[in-house]
């Protein structure tokens, strides 16, 4: 009886060891889609993510995507615009436009922006909000058809990145009466004031200068 408990314990963390790896296999398998662009080196071989678009795995192909919209990769452009009308999946095609719009296809943008109003909301805003700047984004805002999803995620993506003149892009939807859209307005307003009044404290000011002319002598 002895002899057989060192085998019952070895037994034992042999079964405690293959739960905690595949618990650690479900972390990866269920992080967050786009989090692994934001990691991406500048440096990096775009020509191992493109060969990633070919996998059976979908996610496996919206991290090549994202991964190849965070390089910009141009020298892919052929590759993603070939995966990209073949793809079924409705997030890696999402992931794809993103790619295609950081290559310089900027038809892209219209398809992202439509995506709004879509089970893959969250998934647009992310791209959106890594916009260079606002502005891109205020043409769809003014248009009138715009679903409450769809003005909710601008405003979203707004509150990450607008200035000072999105403000009076943003204040007239704090009196819609749209599902959800007054609160986005209101939270992305406030967001944008904050954002615009810590830069104006980091700003350094010029210091006054005298002319000497200005200068009385004692």
């Amino acid at each position: 009886m002895l002899r057989g408990a060192p085998i019952v314990m070895t037994n034992n963390l042999i079964v405690h060891s293959a739960l905690f790896l595949a618990l650690i296999s479900g972390a990866y398998a269920t992080a967050p889609a786009h989090a692994p662009e934001a990691q991406v080196d500048a440096r990096a071989d775009s020509s191992a993510f493109a060969r990633q678009l070919g996998s059976r795995d979908p996610l496996v192909r919206q991290r090549a995507a994202e991964a190849l919209a965070r390089l910009a990769a141009v020298d892919q452009k052929k590759l993603i615009e070939g995966y990209q009308l073949q793809e079924k999946d409705k997030r890696v095609r999402l992931a794809l436009d993103w790619a295609l719009y950081r290559i310089g296809k900027s038809e892209a943008l219209f398809r992202i922006v439509r995506e709004l109003d879509s089970s893959r909301h969250e998934q647009a805003v992310s791209y959106l909000m890594q916009l260079d700047g606002p502005a891109l984004l205020y043409s769809f805002l003014k248009q009138e058809d715009n679903q409450p999803k769809t003005t909710v995620g601008l405003l979203e993506a707004l509150a990450r990145i607008g200035d000072s003149e999105s403000l009076e892009m943003v204040k007239p939807f704090r009196n819609s009466f749209y599902p959800g859209v007054a609160e986005a307005a209101e939270l992305a307003s406030e967001k944008i004031e904050r954002r615009v009044a810590q830069t104006e404290v980091r700003t350094p000011t010029r210091p006054r200068t005298v002319d000497k002319a200005d200068q009385t002598s004692p």
